[in-house]
């Protein structure tokens, strides 16, 4: 991936070439291999249960995932994918940064102990954002088309959150109908809903 120079967090030299990166995290990853990264057209996809997946190691972003897919040259009702992650205080205050969402009820302790909830809570887009890395986890290029949310209760700060998706109905045109589910912990579900993607092959 190109990283123009004003991007630019880090920068290393291999062999007489300079290579810029987005951060020393990336940075550092480059470094532990810099002959994977400079000789593999697409290091950025990675392999997993036998499918080919477009995950970037960008930055400090966390998470786990897990794929339940039959064939993943062809994906079918039932294949799902699942992710997992911590929501940290330090996740909540740069969403609001990039979103201008300031809303004192996510950031504020003094305010939020006076409201319903009695303390601060996730936002409720950073929490159905997890929905967006679970589907990016399907193996292909994977497109949203459409989303329906229905927050069931508040997500607190520091909550691990897992991400369920599952294909429901396979659409025209490779588009694909999946139920899109958000549990904490406890295994309570937080946000519930359906989704409509399309997923194009990986390019070349």
């Amino acid at each position: 991936m190109e990283i123009p120079l004003e991007s630019a967090e880090a920068t290393t030299e291999y062999e007489g070439e300079s290579f810029h990166f987005c951060s020393n995290d990336c940075q550092a990853l480059f470094d532990s291999a810099p002959e994977k990264y400079v000789e593999t057209p697409h290091p950025h996809l990675i392999e997993t249960s036998g499918a080919i997946i477009p995950r970037l190691p960008y930055g400090r972003a966390k998470g786990e995932f897990d794929i339940d897919i039959a064939d993943p040259t062809s994906l079918q009702e039932g294949d799902s994918v699942n992710f997992s992650k911590e929501i940290t205080d330090d996740d909540v205050r740069k969403f609001a940064e990039a979103t201008s969402d300031t809303n004192a009820l996510h950031l504020n302790d003094a305010f939020a102990e006076k409201t319903r909830f009695g303390h601060r809570i996730v936002h409720g887009t950073l929490v159905s954002g997890l929905i967006s890395a679970a589907l990016a986890c399907f193996p292909g290029l994977t497109i949203y088309i459409s989303q329906n949310l229905e927050f069931q209760q508040p997500v607190d700060i520091g909550e691990t959150l897992t991400a369920r998706c599952k294909i429901v109905d396979e659409l025209d045109g490779a588009r694909y109908r999946l139920t899109t589910r958000i549990e904490n912990d406890a295994n309570e579900i937080v946000l519930d809903g359906t989704a409509t993607v399309l997923i194009d092959p990986i390019p070349e």
